[in-house]
């Protein structure tokens, strides 16, 4: 057998999209139009018939009175009606008195008893003296819409009947003017508000526009460029500020970044070409021992390149942590700054340079004892580097702003005022007293203020009688 024949394809229904636009401009504009739409087609139908109600209303009020007031004359007394009686008021057209079988009594308008075949069968309610309603222009034989009031007149003869009628001439054509109006007008009035909101959103959103352009053309290369800001102190002056802060941060970190590649490259290149170089050399020389000393050098080159790769790891976990300040919990881990100080203190009892420790015990601080040891390593190694004849190291609380205090002080060249911030820079290095033939990376004090910083405190360099001073200030632990 053949494969059975496919069935039907499914049919797929057509769901029409409708237009909707696409910039906020084009929206805003929209939105506007049909909220005017809307405003224009609840508050003119409202208007149309509360002007109709009232009219009506009005109207009907004023015939009645008309009716009651020929009602009045009628109980003065007198049993004979004259067959014309006197006009009434304005505003009211006719009033025609039938008797209880229909017959017209009396009539302000001529033809009265064509008048009394169309209302004879118009009464007030059982238990009631009159009623009002509205005619039709058929109902009325006019060519607009009428009210008519009917009132009981009891009489020894038997009860009458007053009708009055209003012609709805002046009331119709309010209405209608009222309409023509709102029919004519009111797309005037939506299409002045889209003009209107198309124009103000234009002039509202050019500055955005104006962003947009100017932040299309920033790249890597040209990130000096800033987005123009408008004078004032609404939204999109704040955000043009932002975005400026935004493209200074940023390129100072792209700046940074490039400084720091370059330095780093640098860095990296003389160890790697000291160990080419040594190792080439050991290749070449017959005598053992000299070849021994290559390869020391060799050994020493690459110690110092394991050096420097650490510290790059270091800073780029710092970078990473992105959690400055961490706040002290009861959690962090409590840690003695004098004690900490005191065995790095004598891990080096065989340096160049003695290190001499004044300790407050305890001094207690919350944090991560191995960061923490690394920055003491960091600030003890620095020191000893350019130390002429002893290091000295103080630990100490400061209630007044309760922090706990390292200082480390040498008596090597110092730091000058103008350098007081440059040696936290990344392979920052001073003139002539701080070169690298000393064997530091060039990181050590930009690691020990990331950590500083990391653990809410800071890192400074303070005058001193001579020599460099540096001064940590951590936290103090409550304990």
């Amino acid at each position: 057998m053949g494969p059975e024949p496919a069935g039907p394809e499914p049919t797929r229904r057509f769901r029409p999209r409708w237009p909707w636009p696409r910039t906020l401009r084009a929206r805003a504009t929209a939105a506007a139009v049909l909220t005017m739409v809307l405003a224009l087609a609840v508050g003119g139908g409202w208007l149309y018939l509360t002007l109709r109600d009232n009219v009506l209303d009005n109207a009907a009020d004023r015939t009645e009175l008309a009716a009651r007031q020929t009602v009045a004359a009628l109980m003065t007394g007198k049993d004979e009606l004259p067959s014309d009686l006197p006009e009434p008021d304005d505003g009211v057209d006719a009033v025609l008195v039938l008797d209880a079988r229909g017959r017209a009594l009396a009539s302000t308008a001529p033809d009265p008893a064509a008048r009394a075949a169309r209302l004879a069968d118009f009464r007030p309610a059982r238990g009631e003296d009159s009623a009002v309603r509205e005619l039709s222009e058929s109902e009325a034989a006019a060519s607009h819409r009428s009210v008519v009031a009917v009132v009981r007149a009891p009489s020894p003869q038997g009860d009458r009947y007053v009708y009055a009628l209003t012609m709805l001439n002046a009331e119709s054509d309010a209405s209608h003017a009222l309409a023509v109006t709102l029919l004519v007008g009111g797309p005037l009035v939506v299409v002045l508000t889209g003009l209107i909101s198309w124009s103000v959103t234009g002039s509202a959103l050019r500055p955005v526009e104006a962003i947009r352009r100017e932040l299309a053309a920033v790249t890597a290369d040209r990130l000096s460029r800033r987005v123009p800001a408008p004078g004032g102190k609404d939204e999109i002056t704040r955000l043009a500020r932002t975005v400026n802060d935004t493209l200074e941060r940023l390129e100072r970190s792209v700046t940074l970044q490039r400084q720091f590649v370059a330095d780093a490259s640098h860095e990296l290149r003389n160890p790697i070409a000291a160990v080419r170089a040594e190792l080439e050399l050991a290749l070449l020389r017959q005598d053992p021992e000299e070849t021994v000393a290559s390869l020391r050098q060799a050994l020493a080159s690459t110690v110092r390149l394991e050096r420097i790769a650490a510290d790059l790891l270091l800073l780029a976990r710092l970078d990473a942590q992105q959690a400055p300040k961490a706040p002290q919990t009861a959690a962090t881990p409590l840690v003695d700054l004098s004690l900490l100080t005191a065995e790095e203190i004598a891990r080096r009892r065989s340096a160049r340079v003695p290190l001499r420790l004044t300790a407050d015990e305890p001094v207690s601080v919350r944090g991560d004892s191995g960061q923490l040891e690394r920055l003491l390593a960091n600030l003890l190694d620095n020191a000893q580097r350019f130390a002429v004849s002893e290091v000295r190291v103080t630990t100490r609380t400061d209630p007044a702003s309760g922090t706990a205090v390292l200082e480390v002080a040498d008596d090597g060249p110092g730091i000058p005022p103008e350098a007081a911030e440059k040696v936290f820079d990344r392979f920052a290095r001073l003139e002539e007293d701080r070169n690298r033939d000393r064997g530091g990376t060039g990181l050590g004090l930009a690691i020990a203020r990331e950590i500083a910083q990391a653990h809410g405190g800071s890192l400074r360099v303070a005058p001193g009688p001579h020599g460099a001073l540096l001064v940590l200030r951590l936290p103090a632990a409550d304990v």
